[in-house]
């Protein structure tokens, strides 16, 4: 996991952009790193990409606890409106793969009342099932002929982490794969309010809000984390 401010990801980022080269950004929560935990080839997919940005206030918490005291999190519902605001004034066109209709529609809307110059290249809902290799190959000439630099990628974890991997070598352009982002800045979810947020106990929120969805994501994968943590920074610790 990269300790990165939200100004440097950007910086890197547009970068990026004029590179002509595919690049993937993972938005790295617990869930993440237990999904990583418990898949080997989930865990490679995320360590192979070009940054892993802390998302949940935990981990930052992790981070400093093993030394890096400058870690900080970078939260994909704040990232993106700021990439995008940061896109519109720098004439770079976004892509957005993902969402349903209605929420990428609504959040396309919000991005635009935020950065009226904002260039929207390409948009693309799938359907939540596999692709055939046809359908497959015509989302990548689209994306590729919409001339599109970002691409945001809101399918949830792990499935968005996979879909960048597979298709980096196809897409020469930079990827972030944002989660619930695209509920979250549409207005279509409601986030935790800040203060529990910072205390840690945003995902005690979005359990409540949604827990036949999100029981097993937080209440199996939150204990062990903390329990596998743990064992960690008490080996990391000098006798």
């Amino acid at each position: 996991m990269d300790a990165v401010s939200s100004t440097e990801v950007v910086d890197r980022v547009f970068h990026w952009t004029e590179e002509a080269a595919p690049h993937y950004v993972c938005v790295c929560t617990v869930h993440m790193v237990m999904e990583g935990h418990d898949e080997l080839d989930f865990q490679t997919i995320v360590n192979g990409a070009d940054l892993v940005t802390p998302d949940g206030v935990p981990l930052v918490w992790c981070l400093r606890l093993l030394g890096i005291g400058r870690a900080v999190r970078v939260h994909g519902p704040w990232l993106l409106p700021f990439l995008c605001e940061q896109a519109a004034r720098r004439d770079v066109p976004v892509g957005f793969y993902g969402g349903e209709p209605d929420v990428v529609r609504d959040l396309v809307a919000e991005l635009r009342r935020r950065a009226p110059r904002l260039e929207v290249a390409y948009q693309h809902c799938p359907p939540f099932r596999q692709m055939t290799v046809t359908e497959d190959a015509d989302i990548v000439r689209a994306i590729n002929a919409s001339g599109a630099r970002i691409l945001f990628v809101g399918l949830g974890c792990p499935r968005q982490e996979i879909w960048m991997a597979e298709h980096k070598d196809r897409l020469p352009l930079v990827m972030l794969g944002v989660g619930a982002a695209f509920d979250f800045v549409s207005g279509h979810k409601r986030e935790a309010p800040l203060w529990l947020q910072q205390v840690g106990l945003g995902w005690l929120f979005r359990l409540l809000c949604e827990p036949r969805r999100l029981w097993r994501r937080y209440l199996y994968h939150n204990p062990r984390f903390i329990a596998l943590f743990t064992r960690q920074w008490l080996s990391s610790k000098p006798e």
